[in-house]
């Protein structure tokens, strides 16, 4: 028998089925966005205003839609047909918002232990917890974590949104035009480190862009979005072929 022949297909890593009508005013937009792959890392790609980020949001529950699925690396997570839509919380998705969304009068420390936070107190600037250690470490963030926002770099507010994002262990990772407020030289250097922790710890990742460059380096399957529909789902970016 040929070896092949017992060979599993992978797995589905993302299946997505959105549609939402948006009205403002006299105007209005219809997003009509559906996707399934097995990729880990995708990048969802786009001019401003085609979908992108509303794509994102309501695939993490922070946004309504009128009918949708979405299921991440086998677990439902919104299904309206059956009725059955999870809370933000109980989808356990780690969100990167573009401005990061850092606390300003919380240390890096603190920033990324909220995460982890237990009732209405903030962490405290001494938490030793491990997994927050674990996470300050492996961005290169020690030498800043008692430091806030506003005393640190462009490029260490990302690491520490990151190390925020990742520090509860989510079922996968949400990115939102992450390198758009950051330098050229800066923004190549996250995306390869960004690449390397996603291949590392193998956590599906989506990000969303309009920046090709995001594309031809994070990729592993591109969703092309214009005025809120897919109009292009190439398996993999040319830049990226063998």
């Amino acid at each position: 028998m040929d070896g092949d022949t017992d060979a599993k297909a992978p797995a589905t890593v993302w299946d997505v089925r959105l549609r939402k009508l948006l009205r403002q005013g006299d105007s209005q937009f219809e997003l009509d966005v559906s996707f399934q792959t097995s990729a880990q890392r995708v990048v969802i790609f786009g001019p401003s205003g085609a979908g992108k980020t509303q794509t994102l949001r309501m695939i993490a529950g922070l946004g309504t839609p009128d009918e949708a699925r979405v299921v991440v690396a086998g677990q439902v997570l919104c299904d309206t047909a059956r009725g059955m839509v999870a809370t933000p919380q109980e989808r356990h998705l780690a969100y990167v918002f573009q401005e990061y969304a850092l606390f300003p009068h919380l240390t890096v420390v603190q920033n990324v232990a909220f995460a982890l936070r237990r009732g209405w107190k903030n962490p405290n600037k001494a938490i030793a917890d491990e997994s927050v250690q674990r996470w300050i470490s492996t961005f290169h963030l020690e030498s800043v974590a008692g430091h806030y926002p506003h005393q640190i770099s462009g490029g260490q507010r990302q690491r520490t949104a990151l190390a925020r994002a990742l520090v509860s262990n989510p079922r996968a990772l949400l990115l939102d035009e992450p390198f758009a407020a950051l330098d050229k030289g800066l923004r190549r250097r996250l995306r390869d480190e960004l690449k390397a922790l996603q291949m590392q710890i193998q956590l599906p990742m989506l990000l969303i862009t309009h920046d090709d460059d995001d594309v031809n380096c994070l990729a592993e399957q591109v969703i092309c979005i214009d005025g809120g529909k897919v109009v292009e789902s190439p398996a993999t970016p040319p830049e990226l072929r063998e």
